[in-house]
C-alpha cells in the first residue's frame, strides 16, 4: 500500500486518538510546539488534568468505540487523523481488547470517511506478522501477515490490518500510513516486556537467541510527526538498526540469564501467571521464543526516515533512564 500524495496544507486540523498515552502525550507536545498554525485535537478515554494541558491544544474525552465519535469528527473536521488508541498490554479482557482494537479502529475509519479526512496514520504492530518459528529474518513489509489465533494481541493486530487493506481498496481517497513498530522503549517504559528484562533472573528459551528488534519512543514520535508533515502513505516497519538477544539484554542489565526448554518455560509462565507476577500465560511462550525481527529498509528508502538510535542505544537509553529514576 504505497502511493503518491498531493500537496499538504500545514494549517489543517490534526486529531490524535490515544493522546494521553505513552506515545500520544509526546506526539501532541511535538505537534503543538512546531505546528502553531494547525489545530491539534487530543482525544483519549482518560481525561487530561488541567495542569498537564498544553496551550493551543483542544483536549477531548471520548471512547473510540462510541457512536458519539462521529459528532467529534463532524465538528472539528480533521484533515489528518493519527490513530494511536489501542490495547498495548497483553493478558487482559480479550473481548474488551478486541472491541477497542478492532471495533474502535473500524469506527475511526468510518468517522474519517464521513468527515472527509484526507490522511489516516495508524500504529499497528510487528506482532501482526505473528510469532512463528518459520518467520523470515528479517521480516519485510511484503511478507505475509499471519498473526496467531491463540494470541489475542497478535490476532487483533492482524484483523485491524486486514480491515485497513480492505478499506484502502474500497476508499483509496482516504490515504493511509500504517506503521508496524517493534518493541518500543523509552527511559520511563514499564510494561510486560520490560518486566521480562527486570526480573531477578532473566529467562530465555533454549534453542533460540530470542532477538529483540527495538525502537526508541522518541523515534516513534519523530516518524509520526514526519508522517503528519510530509505524508508518504504506505506501510512501514518501525525498528532501529540491529537487534539484541535476550542474553545480551540480561548482560547489559547486569542480570543472570538462564535458557530453559520451551516446555519448562510454559510451566514457569503458568506458575508466574497463577501468582499474578505476570499477565503472560503458558500460551504466550511463543512471545519470547519467536520474536519477529523487522527490516527497516523501506522506512529508510521510501518513507525517508532513519531512526536515531540502534538497538543497543535504545536499550542503554532505557536502562540509564530507569537507573536515574531509581536514585
Amino acid at each position: 500500500m504505497s502511493e503518491a500524495y498531493g500537496p499538504y496544507d500545514m494549517g489543517g486540523c490534526v486529531l490524535v486518538t490515544g493522546a494521553a498515552g505513552f506515545i500520544g502525550k509526546s506526539l501532541v507536545a511535538e505537534l503543538a510546539r512546531n505546528d502553531a498554525n494547525s489545530d491539534i485535537i487530543a482525544l483519549d478515554l482518560r481525561e487530561v488534568v488541567a495542569h498537564e494541558r498544553l496551550p493551543g491544544v483542544i483536549y477531548l474525552t471520548g471512547d473510540i468505540r462510541d457512536s458519539a465519535l462521529k459528532e467529534i469528527f463532524k465538528e472539528h473536521r480533521p484533515q489528518t487523523v493519527v490513530h494511536l488508541a489501542s490495547v498495548v498490554a497483553v493478558g487482559g479482557d480479550e473481548q474488551r481488547d478486541w472491541e477497542i482494537d478492532v471495533l474502535g479502529t473500524k469506527n475511526v475509519l468510518q468517522c474519517s470517511l464521513d468527515a472527509g479526512v484526507e490522511h489516516l496514520i495508524v500504529t499497528s504492530s510487528g506482532s501482526a506478522y505473528g510469532y512463528h518459528a518459520d518467520n523470515p529474518v528479517p521480516l519485510t513489509e511484503d511478507d505475509p501477515l499471519r498473526g496467531n489465533r491463540d494470541f489475542p494481541y497478535a490476532r487483533n493486530k492482524l484483523e485491524v490490518e486486514e480491515m485497513l487493506i480492505e478499506w484502502h481498496d474500497l476508499h483509496p481517497h482516504l490515504a493511509q500510513t500504517v506503521f508496524r513498530p517493534c518493541t518500543v522503549l523509552g527511559p520511563t517504559t514499564n510494561n510486560q516486556i520490560t518486566a521480562i528484562f527486570e526480573r531477578p533472573i532473566v529467562m530465555g528459551v533454549s534453542g533460540t537467541v530470542t532477538p529483540f528488534s527495538l525502537i526508541a519512543d522518541s523515534d516513534v514520535v519523530a516518524a509520526l510527526v514526519q508522517a503528519v508533515r510530509e505524508p508518504r502513505p504506505g506501510t512501514y516497519n518501525l525498528a532501529g538498526d540491529g537487534t539484541l538477544s535476550l542474553r545480551e539484554i540480561a548482560q547489559l542489565n547486569n542480570k543472570p540469564f538462564i535458557a530453559i526448554p520451551p516446555a519448562v518455560l510454559k510451566s514457569a509462565l503458568w506458575l508466574l501467571h497463577l501468582l499474578r507476577v505476570t499477565k503472560l500465560g503458558p500460551g504466550h511462550a511463543k512471545f519470547i521464543q519467536y520474536r519477529p525481527v523487522l527490516s527497516n529498509e523501506k522506512l529508510k528508502t521510501e518513507f525517508g526516515f532513519t531512526p536515531r538510535y540502534n538497538a543497543l542505544e535504545v536499550f542503554e537509553r532505557y536502562r540509564d533512564g530507569r537507573e536515574r529514576s531509581a536514585t
